[in-house]
């Protein structure tokens, strides 16, 4: 079949991924793309409920919601919505011991996992294909060798998750003036060393308020650990902050983050809902790869350690000094300029950006549609 042929019948297709909020968002451009070049097919998404109050409301899907807390419960109760329901391909976009559990109740005859090492788990024996391609490359590459297996070579980085107007109403409130939002936690997990230090943030802060007038809103969950980190922020930075962390819900956080001029935060959910709203994305990765698991259209705005020192412990995110994320913003004009000799390719000058943000280089081929 040529390249993007959709086939004559229309194609019931069902993609598996739970979890999580940055994983769901990767996501969304395999579902955008799979609507533009096969707008007959139907798609289902079996989905975490924490996950669906954020995408709720896309388009053209139709969600069944999985509560991962829920025990055998919630196990029945999937497999008594998918009760003779029948599939013509699975995506199993979830590599996880639950997912491949869950995905024997899903009937599909064609059922398309990872292949090598990214399909942990066992997850080879729930497929009976999987597909090909190399394995270190972004999560986003991963997802669309999906489709490359299907014979989709088209590539629509287009994610348009809807925001409701009262939570866009809450964000204006929230920030009438130009802002930089700040993520300072990721989510809670055992040896979780991605989080950079509270007084680091406070300095920036500072510097954004001083040197560009820019106000700092913080945004978080309701752990005592964030809750924490948002107290000592605003208690240390001479600048105006705005703490909302365990304040939002997560259609509220992602309007806050449309709003936003741009978010710095560390390998977590809001890189991802920023790369999926076009806001420019300062991550901060120290031990997690950001040619893996990084903003998918803010590479460049990456402050990466890893790539130097490839390091996995407790103080490895200390080692970037709060000099290196200094910024020169020219937050009217969507500029930004970072001053960081972490970079693996050091740039010089400002960097403008906007809404309509250019896609990195990927190794695959096809059209590539930029949202």
């Amino acid at each position: 079949m040529p390249a993007n042929a959709e086939p004559t019948t229309a194609l019931r297709i069902c993609l598996l991924r739970l979890s999580a909020i940055g994983d769901t968002c990767n996501v969304l451009p395999i579902v955008r793309t799979l609507q533009a070049v096969w707008p007959r097919a139907q798609l289902t998404w079996v989905i975490g409920r924490t996950e669906h109050r954020l995408l709720s409301h896309v388009e053209g899907v139709e969600f069944v919601v999985f509560d991962k807390r829920g025990g055998r419960t919630a196990r029945r109760a999937l497999i008594h919505e998918l009760r003779g329901r029948r599939f013509d391909v699975l995506l199993h976009m979830h590599a996880s011991l639950r997912a491949n559990l869950l995905s024997r109740h899903i009937p599909a005859p064609r059922r398309i996992g990872f292949n090598g090492r990214r399909a942990r788990d066992f997850q080879r024996f729930f497929c009976n294909e999987q597909i090909s391609g190399h394995s270190d490359v972004h999560v986003v590459d991963g997802f669309f060798q999906f489709l490359e297996h299907l014979g989709i070579q088209d590539r629509h980085l287009t994610w348009n998750i809807p925001i409701d107007p009262v939570d866009q109403a809450f964000a204006k409130e929230q920030m009438p003036e130009p802002t930089m939002l700040i993520s300072p936690c990721s989510s809670q997990r055992w040896r979780n060393f991605r989080n950079w230090r509270a007084e680091n943030y406070a300095q920036l802060a500072e510097h954004v308020h001083r040197a560009h007038g820019v106000r700092v809103v913080l945004t978080g969950g309701p752990t005592e650990l964030e809750a924490e980190y948002g107290h000592r922020i605003g208690s240390l930075a001479n600048a105006p902050i705005n703490n909302l962390i365990g304040n939002t819900t997560l259609p509220q956080l992602l309007a806050l983050i449309a709003r936003a001029h741009c978010v710095v935060c560390p390998d977590s959910g809001p890189a991802h809902m920023a790369t999926a709203t076009g806001t420019p994305v300062v991550g901060l990765y120290a031990t997690s790869n950001r040619h893996r698991t990084g903003p998918f259209l803010s590479q460049k705005w990456v402050v990466d350690g890893y790539q130097i020192h490839r390091i996995r412990r407790a103080d490895a995110i200390a080692e970037t000094h709060v000099s290196n994320v200094f910024l020169d913003c020219a937050f009217h004009g969507f500029r930004i300029t970072v001053n960081n000799p972490l970079l693996a390719q050091k740039r010089t000058g400002p960097m403008a950006i906007g809404r309509g943000i250019q896609a990195h280089d990927g190794r695959s081929g096809g059209r590539r549609h930029v949202c």
